[in-house]
């Protein structure tokens, strides 16, 4: 045995201590309850406590083991187990999903088990005949019925009733005191120990709990059919088997009986004086002494209701001779009368008239359900001359049958209750919270996509689980952490290769659109600024809310990454135009316009020739459109409103922007208030009002730039 198992032994054997102070509790104040003749129990205080701090099983082994062991003083007491099971189940239910220290929880406990207990417990008394329990309750039923009038049977259940609402409401009370008293870190321990695993904080078992709960059919609710049900096959063919048996068997007792009392009294009886018999009764030679004779027989077999002499003539039976029966019994035969036979008795009088043994018949008449023996009386000359009859009663069979059925299933009712949620909470410990808690943790770390801290946020969380069942649970359980683990840094990996290519794609981008400033003289830092007026805007856009579906992650992070390449069609204008000193003459303006639709044609060669260059589609969008006016006047395609791609309306306000605050050989720059308000007066026609509030709004960050490329505070 390693040191994990006797770990877990250890701490079982330490969940029996509270248990057996639950049951001395419940026995102990049970048994002051009853030797004092008061009409409350209190047999549930311990139960109540236990379910709270362990759950339902252990609560209802409590509850089991106290009405057995009360049982030694009241032998009607494990009757009632299966209430103070069902007791244990709703302060388990009830308590677990609420504090301990709520007070109008113990209420609601104390109605509901009153309730149950209220009615439960008056109709077991009545099933087992065992209504003196309570004194007190049956003599004030009495009383109700004899003063009042009401109804025996509605007294004794409505006292039963009110006196279980105060009885449950003391034992409630008294539990909720015993549970405050608790320090919290013990009630914890108490909880949480019983399981294989580290438990989850509340919030995150409920999120599991719902997550499990979504699918058709969870292990939870399998199991549970499954062991309700085979219980149930288990003790109703465990039942009936032995009633079939036992049924069987005292049937075939009693007839035995019925036939030693008939052949008994056929043997003193004179055949050849039956028809004297029925002619003359009592005054017949010998008449008395043989009716003496048939009474010594029947005293003689208990389980005999009935024995008399009968002639059968013509199909016509009439007594020869019958006897007084006990107490209730009705008026015998007198000599002569007919005796009508039942119906279905044709093959019995078939063997009858033939003189043959018939066998034993079972009626069920206004004499009650009864077994006839039948023993024919032969004369020396092997005439029958008549029969002896001996029925045997087997109404007290049934009712023993019906009591038996009754005890027994509140006898097992309790017993199954402790069998179904200790396989309950097996595969409760064993299989559904691992199963519920992986899973949840499962899902969590495939949705974390490729965000890195995620990923090691439920890697860990998954290893925290430390389960610990000793099974498949546990071996499928370590080859998910590792593979979590594999996954989360493989990703990091994936993610350090994916940073340096991105690393040296920025650095090819840079440089391409150095080449390009390197030919403008007026552009020097350029697309530093607009790359970094971009950042802001598209930040703004992101904290305000607008295009939500648009702005990801991705599409700010390939933005920002991809605006150095706005004007990268410039390499195709001719230096003597790209750097024109004075105001550019329509012809060089049509040719400086043309930069837009090289730059979308060099960077969409680019996306067809490199390998994963769709990060490049914001660049083209950017180098395309980003001349394009809100109101349609722009070039090259004339595009308007959101028409425009987003990329390209955020790039036209920061390369205005800078075209404004920066000097050009054609003018100085322009102050940062008025490059503003320009930038403001073009809300709405030259630009996307949005992309403007933006900018508008993260003038701090815009004024850092300017400051940091201008080397002059703004």
């Amino acid at each position: 045995m390693n040191s994990r198992t006797k770990k877990i032994l250890g701490t079982r054997l330490m969940h029996l201590v509270p248990v057996c102070i639950g049951i001395a509790v419940n026995v102990i104040l049970t048994y002051i309850m009853y030797r004092f003749g008061m009409p409350y129990f209190m047999d549930t205080i311990g139960t109540i406590c236990i379910s709270a701090l362990l759950g339902p099983f252990y609560g209802i082994l409590a509850a089991v083991v106290t009405g057995f062991v009360f049982a030694a003083v009241n032998s009607s007491a494990f009757y009632y187990c299966f209430v103070y099971a069902i007791i244990a189940i709703m302060a388990a239910g009830i308590i677990k999903k609420h504090s301990f220290k709520d007070i109008r929880i113990f209420a609601r406990l104390a109605l509901m088990s009153a309730a149950v207990a209220g009615l439960l417990c008056p109709a077991i008394s009545w099933m087992i005949a065992a209504e003196d329990q309570s004194v007190v309750i049956s003599e004030s039923a009495k009383a109700l019925q004899i003063n009042v009038g009401v109804p025996y049977r509605l007294a004794f259940f409505g006292i039963s009733l009110v006196l279980n609402i105060v009885d449950r409401a003391i034992e409630c009370a008294i539990a909720f005191l015993i549970l405050r008293l608790i320090p919290d870190r013990v009630k914890d321990w108490l909880r949480y120990s019983r399981w294989l695993q580290n438990p989850q904080q509340k919030s995150i078992q409920d999120e599991a709990y719902d997550t499990s709960s979504g699918v058709r059919y969870s292990v939870r609710i399998r199991t549970t059919v499954m062991v309700v049900l085979t219980s149930l096959v288990i003790v109703i063919s465990v039942c009936w088997v032995s009633i079939r048996l036992y049924y069987s068997s005292e049937k075939k007792d009693r007839i035995n009986e019925a036939q030693g009392a008939a052949a008994l009294a056929a043997d003193i009886l004179d055949p050849d004086m039956v028809d004297t018999y029925v002619r003359e009764g009592e005054n017949a030679p010998g008449y008395v002494e043989a009716a003496e004779h048939f009474k010594n027989v029947w005293e003689h077999f208990p389980n005999v209701a009935y024995l008399y002499a009968v002639t059968l003539k013509d199909g016509i039976c009439r007594c020869a001779l019958d006897i007084e029966g006990g107490e209730g019994a009705p008026e015998p035969y007198t000599p002569g009368s007919i005796i009508e036979l039942d119906e279905g008795m044709d093959e019995y009088l078939e063997a009858v008239r033939a003189g043959k043994d018939a066998e034993p018949f079972e009626t069920n008449d206004e004499w009650g359900r009864l077994i006839s023996v039948s023993c024919p009386l032969r004369n020396l000359r092997g005439e029958v001359k008549g029969y002896v009859i001996a029925d045997v009663s087997i109404n007290d069979l049934m009712d023993y049958i019906r009591d038996f059925i009754v005890k027994t299933i509140l006898i097992v009712a309790g017993i199954i209750f402790l069998v179904m949620f200790f396989e309950l909470w097996i595969a409760e410990v064993y299989t559904s919270y691992p199963i519920t808690d992986l899973v949840y943790c499962i899902e969590k770390f495939a949705a974390s996509g490729d965000e890195q801290d995620a990923l090691d946020e439920n890697v860990r969380r998954i290893r925290e689980l430390d389960i610990r069942t000793d099974d498949e649970i546990e071996k499928l359980y370590n080859a998910i952490c590792n593979m979590t683990l594999n996954q989360a840094e493989q990703m990091r990996n994936i993610r350090r290769l994916s940073e340096s290519t991105a690393t040296m794609q920025d650095g090819l981008i840079i440089t391409m659109a150095d080449l390009v400033e390197s030919r403008d003289s007026d552009t020097g830092e350029h697309v530093q600024k607009t790359a970094a007026y971009v950042r802001v805007i598209v930040e703004g856009l992101k904290k305000k809310g607008y295009y939500p579906e648009k702005i990801t992650p991705k599409f700010m992070s390939d933005v920002v990454r991809s605006a150095p390449l706005h004007d990268v069609g410039k390499i195709n204008v001719p230096d003597d135009v790209l750097n024109q000193p004075r105001k550019l003459t329509d012809e060089e303006f049509e040719i400086i316009k043309t930069h837009t639709t090289s730059g979308k044609a060099i960077i969409e060669k680019a996306m067809t020739t490199v390998r994963g260059g769709n990060y490049l589609k914001e660049a083209r969008n950017m180098a395309a459109y980003h001349h394009e006016r809100w109101d349609g006047k722009g070039y090259p395609e004339g595009l308007h409103g959101e028409v425009i791609p987003l990329s390209a309306r955020i790039m036209a306000v920061a390369d205005v922007f800078d075209a404004l605050t920066s000097p050009r050989v054609y003018k100085p720059a322009y102050p940062i208030e008025k490059a503003l308000e320009i930038i403001s007066e073009g809300s709405g026609t030259q630009f996307d009002p949005k992309c403007v509030e933006a900018f508008m709004d993260s003038l701090p960050e815009v004024r850092v730039i300017l400051n940091k490329y201008s080397g002059k505070t703004v």
